[in-house]
């Protein structure tokens, strides 16, 4: 079957009915414009310095330093580099240098919402004491990018292929798809540091095991690369033949393009390439993109303040219908009722074909 054969992707079936479109823009242009937005604000906000770590001086105890109130040591900040990086130092008793502390230059909202294991989960430092249980991080690290290719790639990525996605599992549906395709990524970069923090802990700084993420618990982590991924994965379930280009010359099959990209995540964090991290965050949300579109009765319940149903999904024009009375064919409300519960319970893909085609019968009776 063709991506055109498919009854979310024809011309009919694009746009919902009167009663069900929902007003203004669609999730994917929303995501598209608050990740702009943001890139663009911050970029016009000063950078501020953030203490990441510090380096004990020779013959200070990190026991005794823990010990100690934080109020009591005083920090010089460093000036901004290029870099984005500086160095000052941490004075005990107005005189006495303990560390030095390495600061890091970012802007304000980037500070704010990037994620890393230290911020999002926890973090113990003997000068900078207790960080962590900023759990927010885990949804605003996707709306931050590093640089202009980076939003450039992965907008663009949402742009030709979010529209398909939303379009098949629905506006609410599709916001908490990719929001979990995000949280997803995290997890996954998370599990993979905690690992290696953990074993390096346990057997020494020499223990080493291939397609751990070795970086610092301090590491920034920033993109909608994750979700962008998992839209990628579903984009691929739903039309694995559609030609797409890659680097707008090579033709070649979406499923092999989405499987080509996780392929090359894979080898990413197995040697230890540059951004691996970023690489395991890609790995988290495409294996969760996978799994959620094949399985999207696990995507209610989400944003139920909207509704209790997305009125944009095929399911709401159905249900729609069944409220009418006789559907096209002699089906009843009745037994359409019988599908769409069926539908909850199981997800779309449980319907036999008998099934859908009573699915598809209902939902253009609605329009």
């Amino acid at each position: 079957m063709g991506i055109h054969d498919r009854s979310y992707y024809r011309s009919d079936a694009r746009t919902p009915p009167r009663h069900a479109a929902s007003p203004g823009w669609s999730i994917t242009t929303w995501i598209i414009a608050v990740c702009v937005a943001v890139f663009v604000i911050d970029g016009f906000l000063k950078p501020t310095a953030e203490p990441v770590r510090s380096n004990l001086l020779e013959g200070v105890s990190a026991d005794q330093m823990r010990k100690l109130d934080r109020r009591e040591f005083k920090f010089t900040v460093p000036e901004a580099t290029g870099g984005g990086t500086g160095r000052g130092v941490a004075v005990l008793g107005g005189s006495n240098p303990v560390a030095t502390v390495d600061y890091r230059f970012e802007r304000p909202l980037t500070r704010m919402g990037y994620f890393s294991t230290a911020r999002a989960v926890y973090g113990s430092d003997p000068i900078l004491g207790i960080s962590g249980f900023e759990v927010w991080r885990f949804l605003t690290f996707q709306f931050l990018h590093a640089n202009l290719n980076h939003i450039l790639f992965n907008m663009m990525t949402l742009f030709f292929f979010g529209g398909m996605v939303e379009q098949f599992l629905g506006s609410k549906r599709f916001l908490a798809f990719y929001l979990l395709c995000g949280i997803a990524g995290g997890l996954m970069y998370l599990f993979l540091n905690g690992l290696a923090i953990g074993g390096q802990a346990a057997f020494g700084p020499g223990f080493h095991l291939p397609g751990l993420l070795f970086n610092d618990s301090d590491t920034m982590l920033v993109g909608a690369s994750a979700g962008v991924f998992g839209v990628i994965m579903a984009a691929a379930y739903l039309a694995p033949n559609a030609t797409v280009l890659l680097f707008f010359v090579i033709p070649m099959r979406l499923a092999t393009l989405a499987y080509g990209l996780l392929g090359f995540a894979l080898l990413a964090v197995i040697f230890g390439w540059a951004n691996a991290g970023g690489e395991a965050a890609h790995i988290g949300g495409a294996l969760a993109g996978f799994w959620l579109v094949r399985n999207p009765a696990h995507l209610h319940g989400f944003f139920d303040f909207f509704g209790q149903y997305d009125p944009t999904s095929r399911v709401a024009r159905a249900r729609v219908a069944a409220r009418r009375g006789t559907v096209q064919g002699g089906s009843t409300s009745v037994e359409v009722n019988r599908i769409l519960d069926k539908i909850s319970a199981n997800g779309l893909h449980s319907l036999t074909e008998s099934e859908k085609r009573i699915l598809r019968e209902a939902s253009r009776k609605s329009q």
